[in-house]
């Protein structure tokens, strides 16, 4: 998986891929964690806490294990994060995102472009 996972971030594409997966991992597992504390009871509870932590550790292994400069691709995982992060908080909860998240959000992303680009 390893060496999988090094070919993938030799390449431009491929470190987007993979943070796309990291990202959209770690949104899923923080709403499996938020569901199973607020939402849900007996079974699904315990069904979503397994759900939330299983996500995470996926999380880690695919930004872990690769070798790759991580701080270096920072800002557009944040960017990507953030973006992921409102479609689960859409599609799982049914949030919209009010006014003050979509500037915080515009500003998060200029900030990743500055950061991918000078950095």
């Amino acid at each position: 998986m390893r060496d999988l996972l090094n070919h993938l971030v030799a390449h431009r594409s491929g470190a987007l891929f993979l943070l796309l997966i990291a990202a959209f991992l770690e949104a899923y597992g923080d709403s499996c964690f938020q569901s199973a504390l607020y939402r849900a009871s007996g079974m699904s509870r315990a069904l979503a806490f397994v759900g939330g932590a299983m996500s995470l550790v996926a999380y880690g292994l695919v930004v872990n294990a690769p070798r790759w400069e991580f701080g270096k691709l920072l800002g557009v995982y944040v960017v990507l994060f953030f973006l992921l992060a409102q479609i689960v908080a859409r599609v799982k909860f049914g949030q919209t995102p009010t006014l003050p998240i979509l500037i915080g959000g515009a500003l998060i992303c200029v900030g990743g472009v500055i950061i991918s680009v000078a950095g």
